[in-house]
């Protein structure tokens, strides 16, 4: 599935804002929360999320949803991370 397949099946889902992001190698986010359903799509790369202690690496060609008002942490891979975000409230990833 290529990018632009990725953000229509997003826009189908209900998300209200689809849109790239890239991060470099071992970029961390700090423990948050987000107050509406977020997800991604890794389209190249890779990134360690930690969610309730339970640690799962998300790789190129997987998605993750973020569950909703639950705290979590992230890490970027060694090799950077490029991916296609959905959010159902603009801003609030």
């Amino acid at each position: 599935m290529n990018t632009e397949e990725i953000k229509k099946q997003f826009l189908l889902e209900g998300f209200a804002n689809v849109y790239d992001w890239i991060d470099g190698p071992g970029k961390e986010y700090e423990e948050h929360s987000h107050k509406g359903k977020v997800s991604f799509y890794v389209v190249k790369g890779s990134i360690l999320m930690n969610v309730n202690g339970i640690h799962t690496t998300v790789y190129a060609g997987n998605r993750f949803d973020v569950p909703e008002g639950l705290p979590h942490t992230a890490k970027v891979g060694n090799e950077g991370c490029m991916f296609v975000v959905a959010e159902e409230i603009k801003g609030d990833s």
